[in-house]
């Protein structure tokens, strides 16, 4: 199966919505768990038994893990393995970018069908330039996977880069062009990440031709309502809003975390229609 085919069956089997898992210090103490590799594996173990068997596309944010050395990155590859295990689609929030042999050791990494890190789309910067990004799509094409590029991020950072212009065009606005050239053969295989919060300088998504992930409903200030509107140029269908601290803010009981994302992917269809 390409993964534009696991994509749209995890969709329409489970609703349209990423949840995140981002164990951040205060969530773990909120949830009573201490901040370390123990009180990290008890807060995945909650996680995978919401959201593993419910949730169509689960987002680990690896520097949550990594912090922990490599007793958090033992714990990130069960986690990985276990949602999809469960059926999930794992996309790890990695952000990496490099050149050469350093990009491609990612990609592996990343995408190698045997690495213990192995997961379903990996999230990857673009700005050092989309084609230094070619080991980690060529080896999501080989291996039916993803890559989910940064477009149009909404930390007020980006604006100086992103909304640059070159020839004649915003940068990020040709970052999801490069995207829709090689989504050309329908198989879905380059993501985009278009912050939800996004507002100003948009870009246009008509014809990406692959999955648009929009975090930040909930906490960073998002609500599903909005997404029509702000995400006015894309085709819905492969729009994929994502939350995470206000549907973790529910925890730890497994039921409230469960309820909590449904609400969520439910508001969401609501709005998307």
């Amino acid at each position: 199966m390409t993964f534009a085919s696991q994509y749209r069956a995890a969709v329409a089997d489970r609703g349209r919505l990423c949840v995140g898992i981002d164990p951040h210090p205060g969530l773990l103490e909120q949830w009573g768990l201490r901040a370390d590799a123990d009180g990290l594996a008890r807060f995945a173990d909650r996680c995978v038994e919401a959201f593993g068997p419910t949730a169509a596309v689960i987002k680990p944010q690896v520097a949550f893990f990594e912090a922990y050395g490599s007793a958090g990155f033992a714990v990130l590859e069960s986690v990985i393995a276990r949602c999809r295990d469960h059926g999930a689609l794992v996309l790890s929030d990695a952000k990496r970018g490099d050149i050469g042999s350093t990009m491609t050791a990612y990609a592996q990494a990343w995408l190698g069908a045997d690495a213990p890190l192995s997961s379903d789309a990996v999230t990857v910067s673009p700005y050092l330039g989309f084609r230094a990004l070619t080991p980690v799509l060529e080896l999501a094409q080989r291996n039916n996977r993803a890559m989910f590029v940064l477009a149009r991020t909404s930390n007020p950072e980006s604006v100086a880069v992103q909304c640059a212009l070159f020839e004649g065009q915003t940068v990020s606005q040709g970052v999801v062009d490069e995207a829709a050239t090689i989504n050309g053969d329908g198989a879905a295989t380059v993501g985009v990440v278009v912050g939800a919060t996004t507002a100003q300088y948009r870009v246009d998504l008509s014809e990406v031709g692959g999955p648009i992930l929009a975090p930040g409903l909930g906490v960073q200030g998002a609500r599903p309502e909005d997404l029509p509107e702000r995400f006015s140029s894309a085709d819905r269908s492969w729009l994929l809003p994502a939350a995470s601290r206000s549907i973790l803010a529910a925890g730890p009981d497994v039921d409230a975390l469960r309820a909590a994302a449904a609400t969520t992917r439910d508001a969401v269809e609501a709005a998307l229609g």
